[in-house]
């Protein structure tokens, strides 16, 4: 499948940005460690628990974006947490608050879980996690819910999922991950969907690549991930597109490569190399349309920070199936259509990827659309139209209030 994206640059001096380049930002607080865990919760990072030179740690340090700075912050457990170090746990925010859970430490698997009160300061512990204890577990967090699954246990490895309810202190059981059964693998929110893939199986590590789609209770596996079968990497989304680098290969060399999923497309795409030293059991997090990776492991512990900035648009010659006018809008745009006799049909999405079209009118009359905004949507939004023979094409636009 074709995919084309034109991008409309904002007065906000995006088309200034370097593309497609990391930068490197204030190093993580404390020892160097990998096996962390990191949830974005008020527009900071949190990065916590993990594996140092020293043993397994409980400590949490807390990144605020807007200074570039590290900050001390509450141990999981709090004052109350001394037997609760570990490294490969889980961690998601919902809700207002941040959630860390299961892994590896004193006990070789843990199934507790805790939750984080940032207003507060206060660590809680909530409910078990629903199916057992285990470590090199996979979470993502969708609306006001996490999701939980795949990793190792006792009893070998899993292919389970499961749903945390914040209002009834509930986990409950939902469609189990329909790929090989594995741990260490990347699990990211992109689009309204989750993302599992690669890690390694039972059979030796993967490039499998799969979406989970809440409302439907659904799994859909995606094109895989077309570096080397790994484990240990990380991978986040900044809708429309996805990544995944850095890990373990099936060579076991230690990786520093990158990697781009575009959402329409189903497509993947090397990008530049991260440009610190390869490794594993690194953390990544996004914060404001924003992309952080660090820490990790390869033979030395890291506690380097580094912000990526992906491509904004594809660097070929467009092909104008679709224009969009007045670009800002207000409450009414059109969309024209280069070859309307082809189009299948199109859809809105907003700027974190949920499908948003059921808030507009349209009006299809000839080549033109004319969309009229039916509540009050105020930033950027992507039309993505399809057209006979496999070609998606999309356009950002921003809407004002």
């Amino acid at each position: 499948m074709k995919i084309f994206l034109a991008v409309l640059f904002l007065a906000i001096g995006s088309s200034s940005l370097s593309q497609d380049t990391w930068v490197q930002r204030d190093s993580i607080n404390g020892a160097p460690r990998s096996a962390a865990s990191v949830f974005a919760l008020n527009d900071d990072a949190f990065v916590l628990t993990g594996l140092d030179e020293f043993g397994f740690r409980r400590s949490m340090v807390k990144y605020d974006i807007s200074q570039d700075d590290w900050d001390s912050s509450v141990s999981l457990g709090g004052t109350t947490g001394d037997e609760l170090n570990r490294g490969s746990a889980v961690a998601f925010s919902a809700s207002g608050y941040g959630y860390c859970g299961l892994g590896t430490g004193t006990a070789e698997y843990y199934g507790d879980f805790w939750k984080f009160d940032p207003v507060a300061g206060i660590w809680t512990q909530i409910a078990d996690f629903g199916g057992g204890n285990r470590r090199e577990a996979v979470a993502f967090a969708i609306d006001s819910f996490g999701y939980v699954g795949t990793g190792m246990s006792a009893t070998g490895l899993k292919s389970d999922f499961w749903k945390y309810i914040p209002s009834s202190n509930s986990w409950i059981a939902i469609t189990g991950f329909p790929g090989a059964a594995r741990r260490d693998a990347v699990g990211f929110t992109m689009g309204g969907q989750g993302y599992v893939g690669t890690g390694a199986a039972a059979s030796g590590y993967t490039t499998d690549f799969w979406a989970y789609y809440p409302l439907t209770d659904t799994w859909d596996q995606k094109t895989d991930f077309p570096g080397t079968p790994r484990r240990g990497a990380i991978g986040f989304g900044l809708f429309p597109s996805a990544f995944i680098a850095l890990g373990e290969d099936n060579a076991f060399e230690y990786k520093k490569d990158v990697w781009e999923y575009n959402y329409f497309g189903d497509s993947w795409t090397a990008r530049a190399d991260f440009p610190a030293p390869e490794r594993s059991q690194a953390v990544a997090v996004t914060i404001q349309g924003r992309a952080f990776a660090g820490s990790g492991y390869n033979g030395d512990f890291y506690d380097d920070w580094w912000e990526y900035t992906p491509i904004l648009f594809v660097d070929e010659p467009l092909i104008p199936h679709i224009r969009l006018s007045p670009n800002p809008a207000i409450d009414q745009f059109n969309v024209r259509f280069l070859n309307p006799e082809l189009l299948e049909g199109f859809r809105i999405y907003s700027a974190d990827g949920k499908d948003i079209s059921n808030e507009f009118s349209i009006n299809i009359a000839g080549s033109v659309a004319q969309v009229t905004v039916n509540n009050s949507i105020d930033g950027i939004c992507f039309v993505a139209a399809t057209f006979k023979g496999g070609g998606v094409y999309v356009e950002k636009i921003l809407l004002t209030q």
